[in-house]
């Protein structure tokens, strides 16, 4: 026993220390998530930052050339080209801004497109097609971006008209600013940037590998035509791409962007998340270091306990082995096995009892209609009697039998009424086996057919609907008390109404079951309905024990009854299982003698004819 005990406190330790460890992953894991999150939220607001001063010193170096062209293109020495004026002095006004602000080029041109003065010669490109140049003859400051022809570099143009005398635009001046100029301030930095057009295409960048790369559906295309996968996801309310555009770009970067409708461009930037992995991680070795540290000291702790357990347990075994506490313990628990058996045997007898009394108490309750029943056959068996004595008198002998065969059938009536009380009386013992169901519900209608007469209750049972026998698995007599019970309590529910109406149906789907439907006020508490002396009739019309004892005789069957309110009134659910004749579904549960069904209906004669 001792060894069993320490057995038993090892496997014990076993499962305590991997409960243990799995809670310290667990718990590391939560800290390397909340640590991952916090670090890509840093991360983020970092990226931000970097990208929004990026952007920042991108817009205010192309806006000082803006700047620039509103301010020059009304110069007077641009002004007198329009009136024949030395050109000279316009180129070499040109040629001096241009050095000093540090554009790519400058041009200017008349509203037709005609270049009238630039500070450089050779190769100019036509503007008149440009938005930028077009927007600039409306009267408006028009901007672009693109290639130029002369230099083989991108540039970024803007196009400031020149206005006459009379408010027309006579004039435009383009002033082309160098991108890669503005990109040698912070090219190669920390984290990748790009600015890319509506289009998608990278126009400016820090990577300079990334270059002219056009965003599609699903990663980009490089200047070759190759197209490149991206994997976006979103973690921890941030998008993640999973790439190998270049290997100066971090191939899990977060991605950040920021609008720039002022240059027509969108900021981009990707950050690299190695950083906040690492720290999360180390915020985990952390957790998980202290965590197993403790769990150290407490395995260390619990190890000395339990060696102070082991050594108590020896000492207890010991003392029991010298007393006699087990013994008297042991033949405490037999007398007091003894004792449970025999009250469990004067519970089962009361309750044999309690049950035979309800039947008896529903026979009580049903003494006036059944004398009702039975004097009728007698009273009419008198009758034809003295017909047929005078019929033979008068020398009608077939008169006479026709009587006889009356009195006969009238006879046979009365019988199968008394029958079928002491059948239902009866405390006899069977095994529970097959019952037919149609059978037990006509038996218990026709018991109650004289109450449900004299309460002027409408009684909606239909035998012959269920298309002939339905097999259960019971005991007849006692499945017909609950049907009794469940009628009679229906019909006593109903007292005092004018509308007065009882319905049964059987439903033979894959659950058999019999509901007993009312329309009276329905059940006050439906907790509380089967509940032995539970009753809502008044003072010594009944002791609330035909529902308890209903329920118990349903679930000896191995079925269920409840009870619930329903649109109208009261709904009663019997469930019962089917009968199988496979030789296991019969149990030894005492029940009555099957009950004779008895009726005077054309439905039940129909449905004895269909039987037969």
């Amino acid at each position: 026993m001792l060894k069993h005990r320490i057995r038993k406190m090892s496997i014990n330790r076993g499962w305590a220390a991997l409960l243990y460890l799995v809670c310290v992953a667990g718990l590391s894991w939560g800290a390397w998530s909340y640590g991952y999150s916090q670090a890509l939220g840093q991360l983020a607001a970092r990226g931000e930052a970097d990208l929004a001063l990026a952007s920042d010193r991108l817009v205010a170096g192309l806006l000082r050339y803006r700047a620039t062209a509103v301010l020059l293109s009304d110069h007077p020495a641009l002004a007198v080209l329009h009136a024949g004026g030395s050109q000279d002095d316009a180129t070499q006004l040109l040629l001096e801004t241009v050095d000093k602000t540090g554009a790519l080029t400058a041009y200017y041109l008349n509203d037709r497109g005609d270049v009238l003065a630039g500070s450089h010669d050779g190769g100019v490109v036509s503007f008149v097609t440009s938005p930028f140049f077009q927007r600039a003859k409306d009267g408006a400051l028009g901007a672009g971006h693109g290639v130029s022809d002369l230099f083989d570099r991108r540039a970024y143009y803007f196009a400031a008209p020149s206005f006459a005398e009379n408010g027309r635009v006579r004039g435009v001046l383009v002033v082309a600013v160098d991108i890669d100029t503005l990109e040698q301030e912070w090219r190669a930095s920390r984290p990748a940037v790009f600015f890319s057009n509506e289009s998608g295409e990278v126009f400016v960048t820090s990577r300079s590998e990334l270059l002219f790369w056009k965003s599609v559906l699903g990663g980009f295309v490089d200047p070759k035509g190759e197209v490149l996968s991206v994997d976006r996801r979103q973690e921890h309310g941030f998008e993640m791409w999973h790439q190998n555009l270049s290997p100066y770009v971090p191939k899990k970067a977060m991605y950040l962007k920021q609008p720039l409708p002022v240059i027509g461009m969108t900021g981009e930037a990707l950050l690299d998340i190695g950083p906040a992995q690492r720290l999360a991680g180390l915020q985990a070795a952390v957790v998980a270091a202290l965590c197993l540290g403790l769990g150290a000291f407490l395995l260390f702790a619990g190890t000395r306990r339990r060696a102070l357990a082991k050594a108590n347990l020896v000492l207890e075994s010991r003392v029991k082995a010298r007393t006699s506490d087990l013994e008297n313990a042991n033949f405490a628990l037999r007398r007091e096995v003894v004792e449970r058996e025999d009250a469990e045997a004067a519970l089962r007898k009361a309750q044999a009892e309690l049950v035979q009394a309800g039947k008896l108490s529903a026979l009580g309750q049903m003494s006036a209609g059944i004398s009702h029943e039975l004097n009728q056959p007698l009273m009419a068996i008198q009758q034809y009697a003295e017909n047929g004595e005078a019929f033979l008198v008068r020398g009608r002998p077939e008169k006479a039998g026709e009587n006889l065969a009356r009195i006969s059938g009238l006879a046979a009536r009365a019988a199968r009424i008394i029958t079928n009380l002491r059948a239902f009386s009866r405390n006899e013992s069977e095994k529970m086996g097959k019952v037919d169901l149609v059978a037990v519900i006509q038996s218990a209608v026709e018991l109650t057919e004289a109450h449900l007469r004299n309460d002027d209750v409408a009684l909606i049972w239909e035998p012959t609907a269920t298309g002939g026998p339905i097999y259960a698995l019971g005991g007849e007599v006692r499945l017909s008390q609950v049907f009794v019970n469940l009628i009679n309590n229906a019909a006593d529910a109903m007292t005092g109404q004018d509308r007065k109406r009882i319905e049964i149906n059987i439903n033979s789907g894959p659950q058999l079951s019999v509901t007993v439907r009312d329309c009276g006020p329905g059940i006050a508490d439906p907790e509380r309905i089967f509940e032995p002396f539970y009753s809502t009739k008044e003072v010594g019309e009944g002791m609330g024990l035909g529902l308890s004892i209903s329920y118990g005789l349903v679930q000896s069957f191995g079925g269920i009854i409840r009870g619930a309110n329903g649109p109208e009134g009261a709904i009663f659910t019997v469930e019962l299982d089917y009968w199988r004749d496979d030789g296991d579904a019969a149990q030894a549960v005492p029940v009555a003698p099957p009950a004779i069904p008895l009726s005077l209906s054309g439905n039940t004669a129909k449905y004895k004819k269909d039987r037969a």
